[in-house]
């Protein structure tokens, strides 16, 4: 017997359509409509009808077989065999997660397809596979973050079975499963919300569409809707973790922020389910309160992305000095973030014209999510180059030491850790011309401050640009990829292996540089991460280097001296006391 609800306080009458057959609902507490519909079982396609208009898919549809615009399909989540019992993911702070999109992950662009690439993945040695945005969005291709149907794993993808077969394979190999969803905005296309109550607000604005309400009048309801989600992600699904999107576009006035009670709520989950469950936050704020626990007055989430690492770490190794990174490019700016978790932490921006951040007193690296790239700076450059197309090989590899021996919880983009030639750009597949055209024109306008000519910006809407993004696995074993895939996986094996490459407090990270010689290095207990950013060869001082032996190096002719290395040009040794 299955009772049917729906929330749309302002209809005065609600229909449940499934094929020809037509139920008028009842109106209870709170806007809530229902009916007890025997009729529905799994696999039965239904849709609402308000006020006359429709029919429309469920807002919290479970499955959208026909996409964004078609009826939804009754999903019965007890249907399926998870063969994961007892498994329990690392803790972040031994975590090393890699970031992939489904869609270009593999050519055939499916959960399914994924799953045959999951060794790779444990033989590379990271622990965690943090998926994009897979709710159901418009069209067959697409980030992801334009989502609609924020309870529905992608048509094109798999759907729901394909989803939870890709984290049964995981969990079976090792790996835990973080999840891309997205709270501050919905996509416009497919986007019925709106038709069923008061979901969006104009008293904020996004840069990406309507701000949800989560503040405003009826909007207790709205930040269920919200909650709910996310604790669908963890125990229908399996997951592991969730990373949250541009939380700082999550505009909420409540005495208890969205994000502190999602954290609580969370926690609660994590009790009933027995196994540890994580939240990771996009922000770019430098408050390290999205992190601290609720007890002193943060949101009490598990970690958040560090941009200040990324940035500074690009911007030193690139040179770039555009749009954002106009603030960075210092070897003092990348000490700063390493010892003190941030680079702004109240101190003034260029960029901002005014002062940015608050101190991260008291974090622990497990705190903070540290890249060198990720999907939003590789396809947010009008030719979305991958840092191996921007570097030498030499900074590559010092690049990816430094992540992947620093005190933050490193993270992968898909095909960075083979130096992968492909781009990744900015796809969509709206059917709405209009809506296609202000995507071209919002791309340029974007791409503006950074000085990209609109003639290089590649066309959202072709397939072309799609298909340019899918990952070439051929090309590992082919040089120079195969040798950077070593390098990355030597590295990922010398962070487990290496006791002080655990110890994530930033009191016991400690960095020498110099800005002319453009050297530095950073001392984590026994190692010593040396770099040499200069393109020439020289004696890096290494006071009380005493004994040492040699852990993995860029360089094949690398000289340890009495109280120093001698290093190629843009190499990086990494040495143990």
């Amino acid at each position: 017997m299955t009772l049917m609800r729906v929330w749309a306080p302002n209809a005065a009458t609600v229909e449940l359509v499934c094929g020809e057959r037509v139920e008028p609902m009842t109106r209870g507490d709170a806007g809530w409509w229902s009916v007890v519909a025997p009729f529905v079982e799994h696999g039965v396609e239904y849709a609402f009808v308000l006020d006359g208009e429709g029919p429309l898919p469920d807002p919290r549809s479970a499955w959208q077989p026909e996409g964004v615009h078609g009826p939804s399909r009754w999903l019965d989540h007890g249907r399926f065999r998870w063969t994961d019992d007892g498994w329990r993911a690392p803790p972040l702070a031994s975590a090393a997660i890699y970031e992939l999109h489904v869609g270009t992950f593999t050519r055939a662009g499916t959960f399914e397809a994924a799953i045959e690439r999951l060794d790779h993945l444990v033989e590379l040695g990271v622990t965690h596979v943090e998926l994009t945005p897979v709710a159901e969005f418009a069209g067959t291709r697409g980030w992801g973050y334009d989502g609609v149907d924020l309870y529905a794993p992608h048509h094109a993808y798999g759907g729901p079975e394909g989803l939870k077969r890709l984290v049964d394979a995981c969990h079976r190999r090792g790996l835990a499963v973080v999840l891309d969803v997205v709270y501050n905005h919905l996509g416009p296309d497919g986007n019925y919300l709106g038709r069923f109550g008061p979901y969006f607000t104009d008293r904020y604005v996004t840069p990406w569409g309507d701000a949800v309400n989560v503040d405003g009048p009826e909007s207790d309801e709205v930040r269920r809707f919200f909650l709910d989600n996310a604790l669908m992600w963890f125990r229908d699904y399996h997951l592991d973790g969730l990373r949250i999107d541009a939380v700082h576009a999550i505009v909420d006035a409540s005495a208890v922020h969205l994000l502190e009670q999602l954290a609580a709520e969370v926690e609660v989950l994590e009790g009933e389910l027995g196994r540890p469950l994580a939240l990771i936050a996009e922000s770019d704020l430098n408050d390290p309160r999205v992190v601290r626990a609720r007890a002193v007055g943060g949101y009490g989430l598990t970690a958040h992305w560090n941009e200040d690492f990324h940035h500074a770490l690009h911007a030193l190794l690139t040179g770039e000095r555009d749009g954002y990174y106009q603030d960075y490019g210092r070897l003092a700016d990348l000490a700063k973030v390493l010892t003190q978790g941030y680079a702004y932490d109240g101190t003034y921006s260029t960029h901002r014209r005014r002062r940015h951040g608050r101190p991260a007193t008291g974090l622990s690296g497990r705190q903070l999510v540290g890249c060198l790239q990720n999907h939003d700076q590789i396809g947010n450059r009008a030719l979305g180059e991958r840092t191996s197309q921007l570097l030498s090989p030499g900074l590559l590899r010092i690049g990816a030491a430094l992540v992947l021996t620093g005190p933050f919880v490193p993270m992968l983009f898909q095909g960075e850790e083979w130096g992968a030639s492909t781009p990744f750009l900015y796809f969509t597949d709206h059917a709405d011309p209009d809506l296609a055209q202000a995507v071209r024109r919002g791309r340029s306008e974007e791409f503006a401050a950074f000085g990209w000519s609109p003639d290089d910006i590649q066309d959202p809407q072709a397939e072309a640009t799609f298909d340019r993004s899918q990952l070439d696995w051929d090309e590992r074993q082919r040089s120079p990829h195969a040798a950077i895939l070593d390098w990355h996986r030597a590295l990922l094996a010398l962070r487990r292996r290496l006791p002080s490459l655990s110890d994530d407090r930033l009191e016991r990270v400690s960095v020498r540089y110099d800005e002319a010689a453009r050297w530095l290095i950073v001392t984590r207990g026994a190692v010593r991460v040396v770099c040499n950013l200069h393109e020439r060869r020289q004696s890096i001082p290494c006071p009380t280097l005493g004994v040492a032996d040699m852990a993995l190096c860029s360089d094949e002719h690398v000289a340890l001296e009495r109280d120093a290395v001698s290093l190629a040009g843009h190499a990086v040794a990494v040495v143990v006391c």
